[in-house]
């Protein structure tokens, strides 16, 4: 079994990464070097393929019979956020739950007008949701539709949180409802305060704190004693490292099979910068990545049509490598525009890019930029061989029409080891030598 050993700074270390499609393990020396590495579907019970893969990254460096490596670990296991979207209005509660779910880790899976009936309520079971969001329209709208949907969430059957976000006035009784149910609520401001406003922000950041959670998969158990970090925090450690590493500003993306998530760190002290779209990936977030290409104006629709069915393939494959070359060529273009449309996104969200849709909705002022020298895709979508398709897939992003003039001065590299999440576990846990070797190796040289 796969147990967290006590830690010893001089032993080998395996960084275990459990994707929602993938389990990887790189085991690394003290001094940075990567020993051996092994990967294993992520499956339906975690650990199964949690040990399998530590085992597997182990036996490659020809320490399969000695007493087991510290295991540092990471997960994704959770995937994308599901949510539903409960309000008074077809179009206003989709707009909504669009907004609220951009660039928080969220997925949008069923809307649902007016009051819930009992058709509608199996309809939202149906869909699975992780949360639901309950919308209840303008400030000072009649409350009677609103305080309907809470009492049927309230007793609907489901393990999932309520978001509630509704006036003053209508909260304490549709709170009251939905906690009397037993249900776990959260609540935020009014996302919907006046016809045609939509003000996502504080439920943006409630998504994202319920996404947090939920990332991580099972929490119980040995899983539970073994992972306490989502990927995406690993891989935000990596990319500070990357920059004190190189003295500059660097953006990495991490394409997934669910999720796509940006990081952007400067080599100073200041703050770094993280976003997470849960409708992005090559995997169960294909057909987000191919409709949002198209809505960019990144993919025509003669692309569009030649890679609709390997799309649809895709987010039905799940844990599947690439049958032939040509597979293998969609699987990498199809991460290079997942990777622009996110750094757009991230670019937009931060304030960085002005949002042609949604102007005047970005932070109050704009955030500096810095000067980003280097940019970084990983993901176990670029753990592939080919060094001419890897080499495109970096050019897709360089020179993307409107990231190329952000990124005229920078370096675009292809992270093929997958050495940014084991290198943010290492610096997370004290190992910041071992983390610098693992980068200076195979990013920086």
């Amino acid at each position: 079994m796969t147990e967290a050993s006590p830690d010893d700074p001089h032993a080998p270390t395996v960084c275990l990464d459990v994707g929602s499609g993938w389990t990887k393990a790189v085991l690394v020396l003290p001094d940075g070097t990567p020993a051996g590495f092994a990967e294993h579907p992520t499956t339906p019970d975690v650990l199964t393929g949690v040990d399998a893969a530590v085992a597997a990254a182990a036996a490659a460096a020809g320490r399969g019979r000695r007493r087991g490596p510290r295991v540092l670990a990471c997960s994704s296991a959770g995937g994308a956020l599901r949510l539903s979207v409960v309000g008074s209005e077809t179009l206003t509660a989709t707009e909504a739950g669009h907004r609220v779910c951009r660039s928080a880790g969220a997925r949008v899976v069923g809307v649902h007008p007016g009051p819930l009936e009992p058709d509608a309520v199996l309809e939202l079971s149906s869909r699975r949701p992780g949360a639901v969001l309950l919308l209840g329209g303008a400030d000072g709208a009649d409350p009677a539709v609103l305080l309907h949907n809470a009492g049927r969430l309230a007793r609907t059957r489901g393990h999932w949180p309520v978001l509630l976000s509704v006036d003053d006035v209508a909260r304490t009784d549709a709170l009251g409802l939905l906690l009397a149910g037993g249900r776990a609520v959260t609540t935020c401001p009014n996302v919907t305060p006046r016809p045609g406003r939509i003000v996502a922000g504080p439920a943006r950041d409630a998504v994202a704190a319920l996404y947090a959670r939920h990332v991580l998969g099972t929490g119980t158990g040995r899983f539970g004693a073994l992972v306490h970090v989502g990927t995406h925090a690993a891989v935000g450690d990596g990319a500070g490292v990357l920059a004190r590493l190189t003295g500059t500003g660097v953006l990495v993306v991490d394409v997934g099979s669910a999720t796509t998530d940006v990081h952007r760190s400067g080599p100073g002290p200041g703050p770094a910068a993280a976003t997470v779209e849960g409708d992005l990936g090559v995997r169960d977030g294909a057909v987000g990545v191919l409709t949002e290409a198209q809505t960019e104006g990144i993919v025509d629709p003669v692309e569009a049509d030649l890679l609709g069915p390997a799309v649809a393939a895709l987010q039905e494959s799940r844990a599947t490598v690439p049958a032939d070359r040509g597979a293998a060529a969609e699987d990498r273009r199809l991460a290079a525009i997942a990777a622009v449309v996110a750094l757009r996104r991230h670019l937009r969200h931060t304030g960085v890019l002005a949002d042609p849709a949604h102007p005047g909705t970005g932070p109050d002022a704009p955030v500096d930029a810095g000067e980003i020298g280097l940019v970084v895709l990983t993901g176990g979508v670029f753990r592939q061989r080919d060094a001419a398709g890897l080499a495109a897939a970096a050019r897709t992003v360089r020179h993307d029409a409107v990231l190329a003039p952000l990124l005229a001065r920078a370096e675009v590299r292809v992270d093929s080891e997958s050495v940014l999440a084991p290198a943010g576990l290492l610096a997370a846990h004290g190992r910041e030598v071992a983390a610098g070797g693992l980068l200076a190796e195979h990013l920086t040289g």
